[in-house]
């Protein structure tokens, strides 16, 4: 089968479309032939070999991180899934591998295809509604009538994190480009701000939760509108002490996240604000969960139009990383 498999860790790096053999499955673990795989920032983070600490993979390494596709063969002890069945997942960290024709994926990291999305649409669901899934309930533990702030959320992570927001009750303010202001507030936001003509750190203040996606850059803007008690969830910042204790790493791990994190936990105590970083994992019992979210609401993912296929994979992440694309980039098999 082809597969796009990362060579070595660099700041330019290519990946190298080459045949590699169909994956044995193990008894919990089912085979899914690939139908669309995305392509995401993340990408850019793990082929730079920025998430080493986090992640370090024996290369070469088949990339990729998010998937949907059809279910071929299933393990002697999978009881959840059947051959034939349309799948999507966010991927184990340890046991990425979209890129590819096929993959085998423990039971436990898939979930049924929302019955709402075709295999498309779908391909951009998983990873992004996991991050918002998991950022709302485990990180902020938010709660019906409190506010949170989205800098930069008119993009793919937005398109998720908005309808799971207003599904809870929150309200929801988003600041972006005045392009994406009709189908943000067609999501579901309350208040958009559009970055062009509007300093957001000017118009609004005692927010109890920021979900940053835009990165260090905007830390002390964004702090200085959470009220006191409020936490700030960054998905690219960096992560720190909090981070290290959640995922029970060692002693040096901690040492290490603590240092590089403590620029950040300072400012943010100073403020009585709780700073926390989230690298979102595969669970497949909360893809179940927020399937439900998607039929319910009907919320479809854009996807960029352009068609890609794995021969054309460093074309694609070259779109997600230094484009504009208009919606999640596919890999198409």
């Amino acid at each position: 089968m082809k597969a796009a498999q990362l060579n070595k860790y660099a700041k330019d790096f290519q990946l190298t479309v080459r045949n590699v053999p169909v994956p044995d499955i193990k008894e919990d673990e089912v085979l899914i032939r690939v139908k669309e795989a995305a392509v995401n920032p993340l990408e850019k983070l793990i082929g730079t070999g920025s998430v080493k600490l986090i992640q370090d993979y024996d290369l070469p390494v088949t990339m990729g991180n998010e998937l949907t596709g059809i279910i071929e063969k299933t393990g002697a002890n999978v009881t959840k899934f059947k051959k034939n069945d349309a799948i999507y997942s966010r991927l184990p960290l340890n046991q990425i591998g979209a890129f590819a024709e096929y993959i085998a994926v423990p039971e436990s990291d898939i979930g049924h295809l929302p019955l709402n999305l075709d295999f498309k649409s779908g391909a951009a669901a998983a990873l992004t509604g996991l991050t918002a899934y998991q950022g709302f309930f485990e990180e902020l533990e938010a709660k019906a009538g409190e506010t949170v702030f989205i800098p930069g959320g008119s993009g793919s992570f937005g398109q998720l994190a908005i309808p799971i927001a207003k599904s809870i009750g929150l309200k929801v303010i988003v600041s972006g480009n005045s392009g994406a202001r009709d189908r943000t507030l067609q999501l579901g936001a309350d208040q958009y701000i559009s970055f062009e003509t509007q300093n957001y750190w000017e118009l609004i203040n005692d927010v109890d939760y920021v979900i940053d996606t835009l990165g260090p850059d905007e830390f002390d803007r964004e702090l200085s509108i959470i009220k006191s008690g409020g936490r700030l969830l960054s998905l690219r910042t960096g992560p720190n002490k909090q981070f290290a204790v959640d995922h029970n790493f060692g002693f040096a791990k901690k040492q290490l996240f603590s240092l590089a994190g403590s620029q950040f936990d300072c400012k943010a105590e100073k403020k009585n604000v709780q700073y926390r970083f989230i690298f979102v994992r595969s669970d497949g019992s909360q893809l179940r969960e927020l399937s439900k979210i998607i039929e319910q609401n009907n919320i479809v993912p854009a996807v960029d139009p352009t068609v890609f296929h794995i021969e054309d994979i460093n074309d694609a992440m070259d779109l997600v990383f230094n484009g504009r694309p208009k919606g999640k980039v596919l890999i198409t098999f």
